[in-house]
């Protein structure tokens, strides 16, 4: 078994869909199927069985496909040991980053430390914060890059904030935004939770949504073009000309904010890699665009 066999054992385990898996895992269906083969016949058991809706896990097998998470992490962790006993900065940085800081940070960031530190790749997974929190969490990934305060035991480090604001393409008064129609997105909980919050403390009647699109992009280009308001963070708007913008405050009149941390496990700190990064990222400027 190589770290390609218990890939295969872990997408397979999670679709539990032979055509699908194949697909994600850019091999053909005879390829798959062959090493599928090659395993039972290591372990001496069969590891699925095929069903007219798919396939089912042996218990033999579905053992394996629970032991590939572990195995692959123990392989990552090998590999970016014995890297670093080069005593320099090189091998596969894992992040785990949040989409929209993807989107809008990442590729400056790893533009400036690869300028920095050519010998280094980067394996980039994407998702929501929660998402990102359990990657870290469960140390998939080196380094997370969270929007929010979700709760972390670990070290942490707050990279930037900014404020959570009301934009329209026209201005408008506050006390009349229960009677104006807000522009909805798909978002993390931690920031609904927020601005619901919010809400109920200024308001006694529910918004009225007149529009829920997919994402915080897509909500911005329909204020824009005057059909509706929305809540969202500053940054979603940088750049932006012509738009009006209030900042939201909580009761004591302070601005309410939107942090991005960077979550990560202090015993990470020893490889050469992840200390290079967080020292770069101590000192890279995020206020400004990249």
């Amino acid at each position: 078994m190589d770290d390609r066999d218990w890939t295969i054992l872990k997408v397979l385990y999670e679709q539990r869909n032979i055509t699908k898996t194949a697909q994600l895992l850019f091999i053909s269906q005879p390829a798959l199927t062959n090493r599928l083969q090659q395993m039972e016949k290591e372990f001496g058991v069969q590891i699925v069985q095929r069903k007219s809706r798919g396939i089912e896990f042996t218990p033999e097998g579905e053992y394996l496909a629970k032991c590939a998470d572990e195995m692959l992490l123990k392989t990552n962790k090998i590999k970016d040991h014995v890297l670093n006993l080069r005593n320099k900065v090189s091998g596969t940085l894992r992040l785990g980053v949040s989409n929209y800081f993807t989107r809008n940070k990442l590729p400056g960031i790893l533009e400036l430390f690869k300028n920095q530190y050519p010998d280094v790749e980067f394996k980039v997974v994407t998702g929501w914060s929660r998402d990102v929190l359990n990657l870290i969490y469960n140390q998939h990934v080196h380094i997370g890059f969270v929007r929010g305060d979700y709760p972390w035991g670990d070290r942490k480090q707050l990279i930037f904030e900014e404020t959570v604001c009301i934009a329209s393409r026209e201005e408008i008064n506050m006390d009349d935004l229960p009677n104006l129609s807000r522009i909805d997105y798909q978002t993390d909980y931690w920031f609904k939770s927020l601005v619901n919050d919010w809400w109920i403390e200024n308001f006694t009647h529910p918004p009225v949504i007149g529009m829920e699109v997919d994402k915080v992009e897509t909500c911005r280009e329909m204020v824009i073009r005057g059909l509706g308001y929305a809540i969202m963070p500053s940054l979603v708007l940088e750049g932006i000309p012509n738009i009006n913008k209030i900042n939201i405050r909580d009761k004591n009149g302070n601005p309410i904010l939107r942090r991005t941390w960077m979550y990560y496990h202090e015993e990470a700190l020893e490889l050469n890699l992840v200390k290079a990064f967080v020292q770069f990222m101590e000192a890279v400027d995020l206020s400004e665009p990249l």
